[in-house]
């Protein structure tokens, strides 16, 4: 199957991803789609729940493995929509659509890679491709749930993968690193209390004086590729209705990007110590990751003259208990933005890069 050819079907499996909704935990639809396309392409893909996955024609298990990865869910479209975001429309060279670039661009650039390579025979790795849901909301039933699978694991010999590359908008660069999320809840407390009267402790003000605190501390460590940790109140609300009520208590919530150099626990308990208000993490599954620029998969990029970063935004490289370099098609600034488009060219580019950097993995 020639380059051209796979870039094509690409850009045409974009097309009905773009057209076929596919919200977080909704992503029937477009599992439909993917699994499908596969099936036209002379693939046997296998479903587990939403996501989607196959293995190259000579598999075998006695090999180590390369997953590639990328979501197939979407966020919901931002009011400033102009163009209708699930009708694909190609203007001056850019395919515009819901999730077109994240990360659709990336899926069916992966998907293109995964056929070229396809039916090779003698490759030095086995390949799976993953189309996976609930990224956006980091769910419990996207890549955590496959690679948990038991048929999944029983294909693979009980041998998780070796790497991976996870497509993400980098415009094709590497993304060798990348933060951690951690998302706290605290709750301030104080005395409910008549406004007109001085009586009462307002939460609020208990709720800022923390706050002050958030916005100004300065982890000490600072990481090569992520630099500082970084937090940010997002939200803030309080339970009264009434306007004439001091309010008892005052919920926030902080948004904690982490890097390697701390772990979730030692940055909750800095946070713990330096704030009156109650605090909780909901999760500490999305842990900071990174892969060694001594990678193959680093090396290969390095060598078709793309550069290394770190990442401040949080994806399934961070629930992958291996080495992962996301990496992929399209902008990581458009992302969720009105009327989100990519590139074709940026497709075709994606495919041919993808391509070259696992060639001296897989073929040497």
């Amino acid at each position: 199957m020639t380059v051209q050819k796979i870039y094509e079907d690409a850009v045409g499996l974009l097309k009905q991803l773009i057209a076929t909704p596919s919200y977080s935990k909704m992503e029937d639809g477009t599992a439909v789609v993917i699994k499908n396309f596969l099936e036209v392409n002379n693939v046997s893909p296998t479903r587990f729940l939403n996501n989607v996955w196959a293995v190259n024609e000579f598999f075998d298990s006695s090999k180590p493995t390369i997953l590639l990865n990328s979501h197939h869910d979407t966020v919901k479209p931002n009011p400033q929509y102009t163009k209708d975001p699930f009708t694909p429309i190609i203007e001056d060279d850019k395919l515009f659509g819901l999730g077109s670039n994240d990360a659709g661009g990336c899926l069916a650039s992966l998907i293109a890679t995964f056929l070229y390579y396809y039916d090779y025979p003698n490759l030095k790795y086995n390949l799976v491709i993953a189309a996976t849901a609930e990224e956006e909301i980091s769910g419990y039933n996207g890549i955590e749930a496959l690679l948990g699978n038991k048929e999944f694991k029983q294909t693979l010999n009980g041998i998780e993968p070796e790497c991976a590359i996870v497509g993400e908008p980098t415009t094709m660069n590497l993304a060798i690193a990348e933060k951690g999320l951690m998302v706290i809840d605290c709750t301030a407390k104080g005395k409910a209390g008549h406004a007109a009267r001085e009586e009462g402790e307002n939460a609020i003000y208990n709720a800022l004086d923390d706050i002050e605190w958030i916005s100004t501390y300065r982890f000490p460590k600072q990481s090569k590729w992520l630099g500082p940790v970084k937090m940010s109140v997002t939200v803030i609300e309080t339970e009264n209705k009434a306007h004439n009520m001091v309010p008892s208590q005052c919920k926030f919530t902080i948004d904690v990007r982490v890097t390697e150099l701390y772990s979730h626990e030692e940055v909750f308990e800095t946070i713990r110590q330096n704030i009156s208000s109650e605090a909780m993490p909901r999760s500490m599954r999305m842990r900071s990751t990174g892969i060694d620029t001594e990678h193959p998969l680093v090396k290969s990029g390095l060598q078709l003259g793309k550069s290394c970063y770190g990442s401040p935004t949080c994806s399934d490289k961070a629930l992958m208990p291996f080495p992962a370099l996301k990496c992929g098609p399209g902008d990581s600034a458009r992302s969720h933005t009105a009327d989100e488009f990519i590139y074709l060219n940026e497709i075709k580019e994606g495919i041919n890069t993808y391509i070259e950097i696992l060639k001296p993995l897989l073929i040497g």
